[in-house]
Order: C-alpha cells, then sequence, then structure tokens
C-alpha cells in the first residue's frame, strides 16, 4: 500500500477525483516514456473523476536520470513541473545537460534560477524522498503504479488501466445509489 499523497507530491487533477493513479517513474526509462502516454490517455478518459501523482524513482547508477528529476524540480519551483515533465518524456528521449537548459528556455523558465537551484542540489533530497518513498511502498521495476494506495499489479497498457479504474468508479456508484 503505497503513502497516501501529500501537497509535496506532484499532482494532477482534481482533489475530488474517485480514483487516484499513482506512479513511481523515471525519465530515462523507456518503459516509463511508454507509460506515460498511456497515462494521458487514462486521463483524457476519466476527466476529473481520476487524478495523477507522479513521483520520482530515478535509476540509482546513471546520472541523467538524476539531472532529469532535478531539472523537473527546478521547473516546478517555477510553477512548470507538468511542462517539464512532459518534455523529459520525449522518444527519444534527450537528457543531457545541454537539453535540459533548451528545455528550460522554450519553457521561458528563469534559466539563471533553473541552473542555481540544479547546482546547489536544492531538489536532491526531494528526490531521494520519493525514492525512498518507493522502496517502501514495495517499488521493484519501472514504472510501477498504485491505485487508490493499492499496487497495481496488472499490465500497464491503456485498456488494463482503463477497465481496472472503471470497474473502481462503478463499484464507487453502486455504493452510492
Amino acid at each position: 500500500m503505497a503513502e497516501i499523497p501529500d501537497r509535496s507530491d506532484h499532482i494532477l487533477g482534481a482533489e475530488t477525483a474517485l480514483v487516484q493513479l499513482l506512479e513511481y517513474g523515471d525519465y530515462y526509462c523507456p518503459h516509463c516514456a511508454e507509460a506515460h502516454e498511456i497515462v494521458m490517455a487514462v486521463l483524457a478518459t476519466f476527466g476529473d473523476r481520476v487524478q495523477f501523482v507522479f513521483r520520482h524513482f530515478p535509476i540509482e547508477v546513471d546520472v541523467q536520470s538524476h539531472h532529469a528529476a532535478e531539472a523537473a524540480e527546478a521547473a516546478a519551483s517555477q510553477g512548470k513541473f507538468w511542462a517539464m515533465h512532459e518534455r523529459l518524456f520525449m522518444i527519444p528521449p534527450a537528457l543531457d545537460d545541454a537539453s535540459l537548459v533548451e528545455y528550460a528556455i522554450a519553457l521561458r523558465l528563469n534559466v539563471n534560477q533553473f541552473l542555481q537551484e540544479i547546482a546547489d542540489d536544492r531538489h536532491v533530497s526531494r528526490i531521494q524522498a520519493d525514492r525512498l518513498q518507493g522502496q517502501q511502498d514495495g517499488v521493484q521495476s519501472l514504472p510501477a503504479f498504485f491505485i487508490n494506495q493499492h499496487r497495481f499489479e496488472g499490465r500497464w497498457d491503456e485498456p488494463e488501466l482503463i477497465q481496472t479504474i472503471q470497474r473502481l468508479l462503478d463499484s464507487d456508484r453502486q455504493n452510492t445509489i
């Protein structure tokens, strides 16, 4: 069972959503990039009935993976987490430092602030906290999904996620009638 998200999490969607989809992911992971497209389709299907939460789980030995997570957090400090998140999942991923700066420029971030935050390792503890929480939640491979705090053990393809979420929504509707 995953820890309940709080205000420090990156949350997309309505607080009143009946279903919450939480992902532990890594911008360098090709499976996470595939899953990103699926998650966007799921959110488009269900609208405000599903809330999405993203937590970092960077590959420990990969520098670009960590830098990409830091770039997302540096963008978040300027209110642009989701825009950077989207860019970081472009296929094929370009996560070298020069590309990260290009993304910051394209998003019209204050590039000096962006670079300073990364140079100061300002967001490393946040990223490490996400990863530690993922380990406590039992994450062993990526992407890892939790639906309403319960580990999703099915295939993370669009039909399976949609079917699982629809069942939850239908059961909630049955309980309120």
